[in-house]
This record gives C-alpha cells, structure tokens and sequence, in this order.
C-alpha cells in the first residue's frame, strides 16, 4: 500500500482555556512569546522548540495525562519567576534532571527541567 506524502510546516499542541486573557497571561509570565492571537478565539505562544495554542472552551480544560516540559539553565531564576507570579510547584529530583513541576490556571501539567545529561 502507497502511503501519501505530507508536508507539515508547523506544529502546536492546543490547550484548551477557560479565559484567553487570563492564559496568555499566564504563559507570557513563565517565558514564552505571543505568537499571534485571533481575539478570544484562539492564540498562539510560542518558546524554542515549541508553539502552544490556545483554544477557548466551556467544557473540559486541563491536559489529563499530557504535560508540557521547558528546559532551563537556572534552576534559581525559575524558582523565582514562579514565586513571583504566585503559582505552586513541587520540585524533584532524578537521575534525568532536576524538575519544578506545576500547572497553568487551567490545570494543564508543565514543568521546568534542568538537565542532567
């Protein structure tokens, strides 16, 4: 069987939002970048290697079993830029990396990592 061939030119994951003011927000203030926005019906923020959307939604928010990893080289400055924007992580420690891990203000799991590798 033939498989047909696609070209793909850009990827996102989407985050479904309760608030589009308040997600944008809250993903500039961790450092990422706003990409583009369409009102409240969608917005784009983008970080090295990743572009996120963001999607309103009166149901269901949060990623269930996805989270969303960001590689930092300062463990303290992102201490500091979650405590400062009041948000409530729990940090850990393995054989891969150190991990601060929290969520957005929708329940999205997202963690900061500094590699051990």
């Amino acid at each position: 069987m033939e498989s047909a061939m696609i070209t793909i030119t850009d990827t996102h994951v989407t985050i479904m939002v309760k608030n589009m003011d308040r997600a944008i927000n809250f993903y500039l203030s961790i450092g990422m970048s706003l990409k583009d926005r369409w009102g409240d019906h969608y917005a784009m923020v983008t970080a090295p290697g990743i572009t996120i959307g963001l999607h309103p939604s009166t149901g269901k928010t949060s990623s269930g079993t996805v989270s969303v990893g960001f590689a930092i080289t300062d463990l303290a400055e992102a201490r500091s830029v979650l405590k400062n924007h009041q948000v409530d992580f729990k940090e850990s420690n393995d054989k891969s990396g150190i991990y601060l891990h929290f969520t957005d203000r929708d329940g999205t799991q997202l963690y900061y990592v500094k590699p051990q590798w």
